[in-house]
C-alpha cells in the first residue's frame, strides 16, 4: 500500500521536550523564511543550514550518529520514485518541444481560444487534464507550458496565467484516483479512495467554482492581448517547428495510459520514446549525440524571436537538478524530524485541548500547512498530521473521510505556495514565475483550506462515524 511506503521507525520520543521541539521548529522557519523570502536566495542552502542545525541539536542531546544517519536514509528513500519522475519530466519537456508537440498545442490554442476567456479556459483545461492523468507536475510541465506561453504572447499577467495553470493542475491532481497524493491521503487516514474523492467535493467544488469566477473577472480586466504579436508568434512557430495534428498522438497516449492505470514512470518513458520517433521522422538527419545533449541540457530555441526563444528554451535533465536536490534535502530534513518526533511532540499538547469539531478540523488544516512551512515536502505534510490526528478525529466521532479531506486541503494543495516547497519550487522553475509572485493568483490552493474549515464549523459535508447497529435479539 502507498501509505506503507512512508512508515518510519520511531525515534526516542522520551528524550525530547515540548519546549525544545517548538524552539527547533521556530528556528528552522526563521532560517528558511529569512533566506528565501528575506534575501531571495534559492531554497537549497537555507534547507541545508536547517539540516545542519537539526544535526547539531541532535548531537547536543546525545543522539547517536546511527539515529541521524537512519533518519536521513529513511527520509530520502521514500522519495526515490518521485526523484526519477522529475528527471523523466525534464527529458520529456525537451523532446516535446523538439518534436513540435508544445508548439503545436500553442498554435491550436491561438486558433481556438479568445483573449477574453483565455484565463478561465486555462484553469478548466488544466483541471480536466490533471484529473485525467492524475499528475499536477506532468500537467504543468506539458500543457501548462504551452498555455503559459500563449498567455505571455497575449500580454496577459504572467502571474495570473501561472496561477490558473497551477490551480487547475492541483484540482485535477486532487480529484483523480490516479494521483499519488490522493491515494496517500486516503491510505494514511484509512479511508476508501473513491469515497474520499467524493467527500473532497464538499471543499473542492466551492473552491473550484469561486476560483473560476475570479479567473473570469481578472481575465476580463487583463484581456488586452496584442493580435499583432500573436500573428508574429504563430509565423515564427510555423517557420521553425513542425506543426501537425500528429502532435496530439503523445497526448492521446498519455490519456490512454491513465485509463489503463499504467504507472507514471512507464507513461513518461513511453511518451519520451514517441517524441524521439517523431523527431527522427521530421528530421532524419538528426545526430544521436545532438539528441542526447538536448535531453541532458534541454532544448535551445534559435528562432531569432526573443520571446519565443525565452519560452521554448527549456527542459533537459540538468533543468531538474535544482528541484531534485531540493527534494533530497527536504526528504532528509523530514526524515530527521520524523526520527526525533519533533513535529508530533509540538502538536501533541494542542490536540489534547481540542474539544469541538471545528477546532479539530482547523488544527488539522493548520498542521498540514505548518509541516509544509517547516519541511517543504508534500508527502510529509500528509503523513505527519495524518498520524497525529487520526485517533483524535475518531475520538470526536469523526469518520476517517473527514481526516483524509483535511490532509488534502491543508497538506497537498499548500505545498505549491511554499517558496522552499518541492511543488512550489518545481512550478516556479518550470513556468519561470517566482512562487511568491503567482501565490496570490493560485486561488484554488488558497480557498480549499477555507472551505474545509467552514465545513468543520458548520458541519456541512463533515463525515461522522456511523454507530454500529445493535445486535438483534434472537428469538
Amino acid at each position: 500500500m502507498l501509505g506503507e511506503r512512508f512508515e518510519m521507525k520511531k525515534g526516542p520520543i522520551q528524550h525530547v521536550k515540548f519546549s525544545e521541539s517548538i524552539l527547533v521548529l521556530g528556528l528552522m522557519l526563521v532560517i528558511m523564511g529569512v533566506g528565501v523570502i528575506g534575501y531571495g536566495v534559492s531554497p537549497q542552502i537555507p534547507v541545508l543550514l536547517v539540516i545542519a542545525g537539526v544535526i547539531l541539536w541532535a548531537k547536543c542531546r546525545r543522539f547517536s550518529w546511527d539515529d541521524i544517519h537512519a533518519g536521513i536514509t529513511e527520509g530520502v528513500t521514500t522519495g526515490i520514485v518521485p526523484l526519477f519522475i522529475f528527471i523523466l519530466i525534464g527529458v520529456l519537456i525537451s523532446v516535446w518541444i523538439a518534436a513540435g508537440i508544445i508548439p503545436s498545442l500553442m498554435m491550436a490554442g491561438f486558433k481556438l481560444l479568445s483573449v477574453r476567456w483565455f484565463v478561465p479556459s486555462v484553469f478548466l483545461v488544466c483541471a480536466l487534464i490533471g484529473t485525467s492523468i492524475g499528475s499536477a507536475f506532468t500537467t504543468i510541465s506539458t500543457v501548462g507550458i504551452a498555455l503559459f506561453g500563449m498567455g505571455t504572447t497575449l500580454n496577459l499577467n504572467p502571474a495570473l496565467v501561472a496561477g490558473a495553470v497551477i490551480s487547475g493542475a492541483i484540482f485535477g491532481d486532487k480529484m483523480s484516483p490516479l494521483s499519488d497524493s490522493t491515494n496517500l491521503a486516503s491510505a494514511i487516514a484509512g479511508a476508501d479512495l473513491f469515497k474520499h474523492i467524493r467527500n473532497l467535493m464538499w471543499s473542492s467544488v466551492p473552491a473550484f467554482v469561486l476560483s473560476l469566477i475570479l479567473y473570469t473577472i481578472l481575465g476580463q480586466d487583463n484581456a488586452n492581448g496584442s493580435l499583432a504579436k500573436v500573428g508574429v508568434t504563430m509565423n515564427v512557430l510555423q517557420a521553425h517547428f513542425t506543426i501537425s495534428w500528429w502532435a496530439a498522438v503523445p497526448i492521446v497516449v498519455m490519456f490512454a495510459c491513465a485509463i489503463f492505470k499504467i504507472p507514471a514512470i512507464a507513461t513518461l518513458l513511453l511518451n519520451i520514446a514517441i517524441a524521439v520517433v517523431m523527431i527522427f521522422i521530421q528530421a532524419p538527419t538528426t545526430k544521436i549525440p545532438d539528441l542526447v545533449a538536448m535531453m541532458e541540457s534541454g532544448f535551445v530555441s534559435h528562432t531569432g524571436n526573443q520571446s519565443v526563444d525565452a519560452l521554448l528554451s527549456r527542459g533537459g535533465i540538468s533543468s531538474m537538478m535544482g528541484t531534485v536536490s531540493l527534494i533530497i534535502l527536504t526528504l532528509a530534513l523530514g526524515g530527521l524530524l520524523m526520527k526525533f518526533n519533533l513535529i508530533e511532540i509540538a502538536m501533541a499538547p494542542l490536540i489534547k485541548h481540542l474539544h469541538r469539531n471545528g477546532a479539530l478540523v482547523t488544527a488539522g488544516v493548520l498542521a498540514g500547512i505548518s509541516v509544509n512551512l517547516f519541511v517543504g515536502e508534500q508527502y510529509l505534510s500528509t503523513i505527519l498530521p495524518g498520524k497525529a490526528f487520526k485517533q483524535p478525529f475518531n475520538d470526536h466521532g469523526l469518520d476517517n473521510l473527514a481526516l483524509s479531506r483535511v490532509l488534502e486541503d491543508g497538506g497537498t494543495v499548500i505545498n505549491y505556495l511554499i517558496p522552499w516547497g518541492v511543488a512550489g519550487s518545481f512550478a516556479a522553475s518550470t513556468l519561470g514565475v517566482p512562487t511568491l509572485t503567482f501565490l496570490p493568483f493560485c486561488f484554488f490552493s488558497l480557498l480549499s483550506p477555507v472551505f474545509s474549515i467552514l465545513s468543520g464549523y458548520t458541519g456541512i459535508g463533515l463525515k461522522k462515524l456511523t454507530p454500529a447497529p445493535s445486535a438483534s435479539v434472537q428469538q
